[in-house]
């Protein structure tokens, strides 16, 4: 008999694709995900010859209702100088936003942005954002009932790591800086939230951490993402990487991680009801190699739709009917 795990994994075969077979760049990471329109998308990430070289840039490939994704064509690029994380996400005003890094490392870069009014097709000029100010650094923010985005970001330097909110009231034209959120104890410790609401109304972090903690952290807020709670680790590991999570519909939340404490396969899924006990439902990549990097997102007909890396030299996208994650 095939195990219930392994069926559903051939079964989810046929809702699983590169979103490009050939680009221009031979390497690439830190994808993102807005649904543009019903059953439209786009995607982003970084790509050039190696992270970190000069000639990375932000690329991005649209999907359109026909369910075939575009070549990939090139969002934003610095003069002689890397790009980063690229994050997409649409404010309450409805403008698309496209945030990234750019910079030498994590540890010096500066934040750049570009906003769209008609869904991505076309770009303002490039703006970079002031000093201390570094935008969402991974993960999409959490836009909040009545506007409010709160952008989670942190800060990686020599010896320590941590984890701040940078919160908006006006569709991001100001913001003000929330934290820093840590583990006591462990300084050099998290960085990357993933913010979700909870059914209960408060706010939640999902947080990547140094492999001295090897797990998943999280920290809560219970005014708007005003003040926050230590950070805490969670019952699910971490190998120090990237990780995303996703409010549905419903109240559950699913979060897309490495479920492991070394290296970055497999590359897991899994829900929760409460926030804190967890189903590990579902193994995306289960071979050696570099699955990492997650993007989540639910589309307007419930889908889920996860993006990440794959081995660093494509990005995949996978789609999951709502009735493949667990009650």
């Amino acid at each position: 008999m095939i195990p219930a795990s392994l069926l559903f994994a051939l079964l989810l075969a046929q809702d699983a694709e590169f979103i490009y077979d050939r680009a221009p760049f031979p390497s690439c990471h830190a994808s993102t995900i807005v649904e543009t329109a019903p059953g439209e998308f786009l995607a982003a990430w970084f790509g050039g010859s190696d992270e970190g070289k000069p000639d990375v840039a932000i690329w991005g490939a649209r999907k359109g209702r026909d369910g075939h994704w575009s070549e990939p064509a090139e969002l934003a690029r610095e003069s002689s100088i890397a790009t980063y994380n690229p994050v997409l996400f649409f404010s309450a005003d409805k403008t698309l936003w496209l945030y990234y890094k750019f910079g030498p490392s994590p540890s010096s870069w500066t934040a750049a942005r570009r906003s769209s009014a008609d869904r991505g097709r076309t770009w303002s000029e490039i703006e970079h954002l002031p000093a201390g100010l570094l935008g969402p650094i991974k993960n999409k923010p959490l836009i909040l009932s009545d506007g409010t985005i709160l952008a989670g970001t942190s800060v990686e330097s020599y010896r320590a790591w941590s984890v701040w909110v940078e919160r908006s009231t006006d569709h991001g034209r100001t913001w003000t800086k929330h934290g820093p959120v840590t583990v006591p104890g462990q300084p050099h410790g998290i960085i990357q939230p993933a913010l979700v609401r909870l059914q209960d109304g408060r706010v939640r972090m999902y947080v990547r951490s140094t492999q001295r903690i090897r797990r998943i952290c999280y920290a809560d807020s219970s005014d708007g993402g005003r003040t926050w709670t230590n950070a805490q680790p969670s019952e699910l590991p971490n190998p120090d990487s990237g990780i995303d999570a996703v409010g549905l519909k419903d109240g559950r939340i699913v979060l897309v991680y490495n479920d492991t404490d070394k290296g970055r396969s497999p590359l897991n899924v899994a829900v929760s009801a409460d926030g804190d006990h967890w189903n590990r439902f579902l193994a995306l990549e289960t071979e050696p190699g570099e699955f990492s990097y997650p993007a989540v997102i639910q589309a307007a007909n419930g889908e889920v739709h996860i993006t990440y890396t794959w081995n660093r030299k494509k990005i995949k996208h996978v789609t999951l009917p709502p009735d493949a994650i667990p009650k």
